[in-house]
């Protein structure tokens, strides 16, 4: 199966836990714990590996199944955890590509890690900055935390 939307993932996600019986347990909160469980597990695959390069291309075909399991459950758990929240991912996703474009503008940004704010400040006090990213999340200068 390619090119799946996240419409059909929210509505084979809705009739999975139907089958099943499981929107009595699907709280937004409940749903909120078991994403923050399974981005711990992908965490754990990354833990101890230092650095790794695009592709992965020293990674065997295992760890890269096993890979792509783990991003498909924080996937799947953060679709649910938004149809059961009422918010529509692939358009709040949208709208929040267009406020960081705002907030990271490319002329300011380019190839540079700062976060907004340190571009502001420095765009403020002396009308030039060189600052940003391309809106990963956390708040050190190599990620930030306006997600993507």
């Amino acid at each position: 199966m390619t090119g799946v939307t996240l419409e059909e993932l929210r509505k084979r996600m809705a009739e999975f836990s139907k089958e099943r019986d499981w929107d009595q347990f699907h709280s937004p909160r409940n749903l909120l714990l078991a994403l923050v469980g399974e981005v711990g597990e992908l965490s754990e695959i990354f833990q101890w590996k230092g650095e790794v390069p695009r592709g992965l291309p020293d990674w065997k075909d295992e760890e890269k199944q096993h890979l792509g399991e783990e991003l498909s459950d924080v996937l799947l758990y953060l679709v649910r955890l938004s149809d059961i929240c009422g918010i529509d991912l692939g358009e709040a996703a949208l709208r929040k590509l267009e406020l960081n474009a705002i907030k990271y503008p490319v002329k300011l940004c380019k190839g540079s890690s700062e976060k907004h704010t340190q571009i502001n400040a420095a765009e403020n006090d002396n009308g030039n900055s060189n600052g940003c990213v391309t809106g990963i999340s956390n708040s050190d200068s190599k990620s930030r935390s306006d997600g993507v």
